[in-house]
């Protein structure tokens, strides 16, 4: 009977059936769980560990998604899960969601969601891919190091602050003392430049800890972009003379009232000038802000030395710091356009960067209108 069968195969069917078998045996292979579904969202394919994350050991195939995969958000909100996949045109990926077995109990899942097409003219099936990872290990090991990250920079702010203030009465002392050596202005100078930096840690620190935890509220007020870059105007203006730079503002006339978050979009801001004046040397740093259709976009240059290619692809990454001998030779931590990213996504608002080695930098930053 075997022989009969393989007689009527021709050599497209064997092609095809080895190419699936090759398929299987890949997905099987994988340690992440992989479900597969049709356009109608009916699961097609899926391997072992799609089995053990989903806690099931029956038939998956022929069944709707939404009866074997489970989504709840992290307000514990159920969601549509054939919706979700279907409204996905491009791959996505989330570490945000739950799954929920039948007993109750939740575990937390990295899920990514693509869509599979079989080529431009090409007629067939479509549907999607998700792919499953039980996250639940990582995510209390981050909770873990979020939760000390905010003790720790919350307990050094006071000793940091009492040092910062000693430091400073004593240059004011000296600064007044006759004859007194160089040697000592110098190193309370040194010390009290290392007080600032750690400072500056310190808050980004417990920036970064209120963002990844999920505790930093978004409150809405009226903001007056013309208001606020003259405000940063008079504090910046000191820095940037110290280093013979100009700080230019240019604000547009048809500004009106922005709804959204003062306190983010000053810290936003705040960020983009003092990294746009530590990476000048000559020039000048331009802040501008210019009406849009329901928004304000924000505009930061400079005539500094400009970021690479392959490094304008990071710069917005947890403590990633370009091997640039420029950029080394000013202190950081590397958190500064991290927390500004997670501060924009906050506001609904859109960061772009244009950049050219030795040419200058311009960060972008289109605010919405929140209310």
């Amino acid at each position: 009977m075997a022989n009969q069968i393989k007689k009527t195969l021709g050599p497209a069917d064997h092609i095809a059936a080895l190419e699936h078998e090759r398929l299987t045996s890949l997905i099987n292979s994988m340690a992440d769980g992989v479900i597969a579904v049709d356009e109608h969202q009916t699961v097609a394919i899926y391997n072992g560990a799609a089995l053990n994350i989903l806690d099931v050991n029956s038939e998956l195939k022929g069944k709707r998604l939404k009866t074997v995969l489970k989504l709840v958000d992290k307000n514990n909100q159920i969601l549509d899960t054939e919706k979700l996949v279907k409204g996905t045109a491009t791959q996505m990926t989330t570490r945000d969601l739950l799954l929920q077995y039948p007993n109750g109990e939740e575990i937390n899942l990295y899920l990514s969601i693509a869509p599979v097409h079989l080529g431009y003219g090409v007629k067939g099936d479509r549907g999607h891919v998700v792919l499953l990872r039980d996250i639940t290990h990582e995510k209390s090991l981050e909770e873990e190091r979020d939760e000390f990250i905010s003790v720790v920079s919350h307990e050094l702010r006071t000793p940091i602050a009492i040092a910062e203030g000693n430091i400073s009465n004593a240059q004011f002392v000296v600064n007044k003392a006759d004859n007194m050596p160089d040697a000592v202005k110098k190193s309370l100078k040194a010390a009290y430049d290392q007080t600032i930096f750690l400072a500056g840690m310190i808050n980004d620190l417990a920036t970064l800890s209120r963002a990844e935890r999920g505790k930093l509220n978004v409150e809405i007020e009226s903001l007056n972009a013309h208001d606020l870059l003259k405000d940063l105007e008079q504090n910046y203006k000191p820095s940037a003379e110290n280093k013979n730079l100009k700080l230019h503002i240019k604000t547009d006339p048809k500004l009106e009232l922005l709804q959204s978050s003062k306190l983010y979009v000053r810290e936003i801001l705040q960020n983009f000038i003092t990294n746009a004046i530590k990476y000048t040397e000559t020039g000048s740093v331009t802040v501008a802000a210019q009406a849009k259709a329901d928004g304000v976009l924000f505009t930061v240059s400079d005539t500094g030395i400009g970021i690479s290619k392959a490094d304008k692809e990071r710069v917005f990454d947890k403590f990633f710091r370009s091997e640039d001998y420029r950029t080394r030779q000013s202190s950081g931590t590397g958190l500064g356009l991290y927390v500004t990213m997670k501060l924009a996504r906050l506001i609904h608002a859109d960061i772009d960067l244009a950049s050219e080695i030795n040419k200058g930098s311009t960060f972008s930053i289109f605010v919405p209108n929140l209310s």
